[in-house]
């Protein structure tokens, strides 16, 4: 039985930046992923995924998303690779809705950029945009995307060029603590450790039955569209945004058309609605994609972007996992002193990958991180 002092469990986004930050201060780690690295079975595929400052969630978010831009860019200097491109992002809602004054307060709270532009500015600088008059209009020029599937790859690249052993396509089946090691069998092999870090997905409550109650995984539709007009929505001409709805809960969202010759695909403009959709078990999703699903989304994409959606070239889904408050968990497992677990990011939480693996490593190797998460604590649900 082989021994390490740190073993991850899914090596996902959080789990290839857990696997990095372990590996590159020392620790001897196993990553152990299910699948490939990376795959589109999870939450964190889609060749793009939106970063942002003023954050409307929480404003006790924006210090970790101040310490995560920071380690975007220390990322990318060491593999000498943009990950994050710096688009800009148009937020639209009616001024009293959670996102106008969620991000006002956060940009007001922690001195971020926001330009507040009314419909005409907004037509101006974005033509495809049919923003109506009862919506408040801000953008957010330090905002933009990353690019997924890459950002995983190199973060797994540098953790096994820094001693990490990663394994794929294993599958675990069980762990157990004794004493102050823990055993973890899995369909290839039987490992022990010091610490285990749980960075599962939707497949936490699975590995951890405990917290059960407190993740729901949740099926979700994206798709990339072949607009009327193609130069108006590609990179450098069209900004990420993302639209408080009125006419139903959640919020609507998309990116620029990124050249495939760069980014790889799919192609064409990518949109999704955030809201938790249908519930699921992750072993078993719904991967087949209704025209009806399809036609929802692109009448509501069209209703503030114009002929954008005008049709659907690439469907696809992939998962939330949702707590009962949308924020993360961050923290070691209740009752499991030497067990971590990062789950529930619900939608919003890739952007966090840089600064939740070095989380994960400080509370791995120290105990304790100097960054403030006392709000995503697994304990909250029980008070």
């Amino acid at each position: 039985m082989t021994s390490y002092d740190v073993i991850v469990v899914g090596v996902g986004s959080m789990g290839a930046a857990a696997s990095y930050y372990l590996a590159k201060s020392g620790a001897k780690v196993l990553g152990i992923e299910q699948f490939g690295i990376s795959h589109e079975n999870g939450s964190h595929a889609g060749q793009s995924r939106i970063i942002r400052k003023a954050y409307f969630e929480h404003p006790d978010y924006v210090p970790l998303l101040e310490r995560a831009y920071h380690n975007w860019k220390q990322l990318e200097n060491e593999v000498g690779t943009q990950l994050y491109f710096p688009t800009g992002l148009v937020y639209a809602g009616k001024p009293a809705g959670v996102l106008i004054k969620g991000v006002k307060e956060s940009a007001k709270q922690y001195n971020i950029t926001l330009e507040e532009i009314d419909q005409t500015e907004c037509t101006n600088r974005f033509p495809s945009f049919s923003i109506q008059q009862d919506f408040e209009i801000l953008f957010e020029p330090d905002a933009g995307f990353l690019t997924p599937e890459r950002c995983i790859l190199a973060f797994t690249e540098l953790a096994i060029k820094s001693g990490a052993t990663i394994h794929t396509q294993e599958q675990l089946v069980s762990w157990k603590q004794e004493g102050s090691s823990i055993t973890v069998q899995t369909n290839a092999g039987t490992y022990s450790c010091k610490k285990l870090v749980v960075t599962a997905g939707a497949w936490t409550s699975h590995v951890l039955p405990a917290l059960q109650q407190q993740l729901t995984v949740t099926r979700q539709v994206l798709a990339w569209a072949i607009p009327q007009q193609w130069n108006n929505f590609t990179l450098g001409n069209f900004p990420c945004w993302l639209i408080d709805d009125a006419q139903q809960p959640g919020m609507y969202y998309g990116f620029p058309i990124l050249p495939v010759s760069k980014f790889g695909g799919p192609i064409g403009l990518k949109a999704a609605y955030h809201f938790p959709g249908q519930i699921t078990n992750a072993n078993h999703v719904n991967r087949n994609i209704t025209p009806e699903e399809e036609a929802g989304l692109m009448k509501s994409v069209n209703h503030y972007l114009p002929n954008a959606f005008d049709t659907i070239h690439v469907s696809k889904t992939c998962l939330y996992t949702n707590t009962p408050d949308e924020n993360f968990i961050i923290d070691f497992v209740p009752g499991c002193k030497n067990v971590l677990v990062a789950a529930g990011f619900s939608g919003h939480g890739f952007k966090f990958a840089s600064v939740v693996g070095e989380i994960l490593c400080d509370l791995s190797l120290k105990g304790k991180t100097e960054l403030s998460i006392d709000f995503l604590s697994a304990m909250r649900f029980n008070q």
